[in-house]
This record gives structure tokens, C-alpha cells and sequence, in this order.
């Protein structure tokens, strides 16, 4: 039997593993690569993403920073500050005194920036992930295509001892009929 990973028809092989469904363009990149005995599998970092833009690098910084417990602490911390400050210490000459209106202004313009900044980091992680998993579905597909190209072998070679064991009793039924034969008493 010829081995499946050499065939070059990559329909064939597209068939054979996929049935009657039409392989996508990614199965058939896979194809090609086991055909070519190429790996398909690649380290994470592969490097094939795009560099990252200024824009892009500081969105993932403010995300990273914004998304930690260190900003959650340092924004109590700078609340309850600023509340302290305007409502005791400078009860005379408060910056902003008790409905902290400006305080209001100012948490709004942060959270105006900082939520689409995070969005975008967001985002830029989502195509990170859906790369990955298209990566792990290739990776996948190869080493079962793989694991099914060795069961098939298994089974050739477990059906080729199975003929010889029958062409081996086979001749020892043929030996035993001639030896009785043999000691047939004649007639």
C-alpha cells in the first residue's frame, strides 16, 4: 500500500480524509504541507503578526495598566484624597467643594478616553485569539489526519498477517492431509 503522506493529489487526499465535503482553503494549506511533510505547527510568538503601531502598543499599556488592581488602588486612593482634601482640609477655599463637580468632570473624561482605548486593545487581543485558534485548528487537523494515515497502515499491515498466517495454516492443513494420506492403510 502506497503511504498517504507522499501522494501529492491533493484532492485525493482531500477526499479520502474530508468525504464528499469541499476543503476550505485553510485544509487544503494543510494538505499541501503533508503532502510536502512540511510542519504545520509554528512557536506562538511566530512572529507572522503585523508590528504594532505607537497607537497600538500604548492601547495595550493603558489596557494592562487600567485593567490592574494597582490603578483600582491608586484610583481609591486618589478619591478618597480628593475628598478629604475638598471637603475638610480646605472647607474655606475648596477646589471643589461637596457635589465634586469638577471631580465628576474629570472621572467622565477619563472613562471617555479610557474605555475606547481599551476597545481597541480589546480588539487587537481578539485577533490575537481567533489567529491562535486557527493556528491549534490546522494543528489539529494534521496530527489527526495523521493518526488516521497510522491506522490505516496498522490495519494494512495487521490484514497482511492475517494472509500469511492463512496461507501458513493453509499449507500445514495441505502437510497433515498428505502425511494421513500417507498413513492410510491401502486398500
Amino acid at each position: 500500500m502506497e503511504s498517504t503522506m507522499n501522494t501529492p493529489d491533493l484532492a485525493a487526499l482531500s477526499k479520502r480524509w474530508l468525504g464528499e465535503r469541499a476543503a476550505t482553503a485553510r485544509e487544503r494549506a494543510v494538505f499541501e504541507r503533508i503532502a510536502a511533510r512540511q510542519l504545520v505547527s509554528r512557536h506562538p510568538s511566530g512572529g507572522e503578526d503585523a508590528p504594532a503601531s505607537f497607537g497600538d502598543r500604548i492601547a495595550d499599556r493603558v489596557a494592562s495598566f487600567g485593567g490592574s488592581w494597582t490603578f483600582i488602588g491608586l484610583f481609591v486612593g486618589f478619591l478618597i484624597a480628593w475628598t478629604l482634601l475638598n471637603a475638610h482640609w480646605l472647607t474655606h477655599q475648596a477646589l471643589d467643594p461637596f457635589p465634586y463637580i469638577f471631580l465628576n468632570l474629570l472621572l467622565s473624561m477619563v472613562a471617555a478616553l479610557q474605555a475606547p482605548v481599551i476597545m481597541m486593545s480589546q480588539n487587537r487581543q481578539g485577533a490575537r485569539d481567533r489567529a491562535a485558534a486557527e493556528h491549534d485548528y490546522e494543528v489539529n487537523l494534521k496530527a489527526e489526519i495523521e493518526i488516521m494515515a497510522l491506522h490505516e497502515k496498522f490495519e494494512a499491515l495487521r490484514a497482511e498477517q492475517l494472509q500469511a498466517i492463512e496461507r501458513s495454516q493453509q499449507v500445514q492443513l495441505e502437510r497433515i492431509a498428505a502425511m494421513l494420506e500417507a498413513k492410510r492403510p491401502s486398500a
